[in-house]
């Protein structure tokens, strides 16, 4: 079953969510995560099986520019995780429809997600997932 996360949830979503960014603590990421649900331009997913939360997604309504869309808003998966042992049997792909549902509800008629350039299981994802790839891009920094 997926369920649409709510306020309760976050201390949930943000510890699955710590482990796909391990930069951010999860009571950095329910802070967070509180703020943007209240500006009703995110919303949260949870897999659930057997009573047991094995996974999230995140997406939101992105109003500026999308690389390879033509259209505003449009749907973007922000995150998405699944517990290893959980992975390659559907889980993720569940999530990703609930992702994609609730951005047509919002009016959405395009949906769009990133990931590192170097990551062939997200990629490999995307692909099987019906995504099209848009472009590859490299970025660069310079301190000041």
């Amino acid at each position: 079953m997926v369920i649409s996360a709510q306020e309760p949830d976050l201390g949930t979503v943000a510890t699955l969510a710590a482990q796909l960014w391990p930069d951010s603590t999860p009571a950095e990421l329910v802070s967070e995560f509180q703020q943007l649900l209240s500006q009703g331009q995110t919303q949260f997913f949870l897999k659930i099986l057997d009573d047991q939360v094995i996974g999230f997604a995140q997406c939101q309504l992105r109003h500026d520019y999308v690389e390879g869309t033509s259209s505003s808003p449009v749907g973007y998966l922000e995150g998405l995780f699944i517990y290893d042992q959980f992975r390659h049997q559907g889980y993720a792909t569940e999530l990703l429809n609930a992702c994609k549902a609730w951005a047509k509800s919002q009016g959405c008629t395009e949906f769009a997600s990133d990931c590192e350039i170097t990551n062939e299981a997200s990629i490999s994802f995307h692909l099987n997932a019906g995504f099209t790839e848009a472009n590859r891009i490299v970025c660069f920094t310079s301190k000041l």
